[in-house]
């Protein structure tokens, strides 16, 4: 299979961008699930020990991915403790 798509690339060099964007889009779409997957709140992976994740939060922690003009540092807590 991959002697196939080398042979190919070869006889049509114009592809050789194609697959450089595609595995580059692949790269980074399967960085940002795992990205989600491990540094959400919302995802639970051990219920045993951190049944809640999302109520440790403090509110000073960044969980979004990109915020624009946000200071998370000047948040105040305005939740209850349980």
């Amino acid at each position: 299979m991959l002697s196939t798509v080398s042979r190919q690339l070869r006889s049509h060099p114009a592809l050789i961008p194609l697959f450089i964007f595609i595995g580059g889009g692949c790269t980074m779409s399967l960085s940002y699930l795992a990205r989600l997957a491990l540094r959400n709140p919302d995802v639970c992976w051990d219920r045993k020990n951190n049944p809640e994740p999302w109520n440790k939060m403090a509110p000073t922690d960044q969980y979004k991915f990109y915020t624009v003009n946000m200071d998370y540092s000047k948040l105040k807590k305005d939740r209850p403790d349980f």
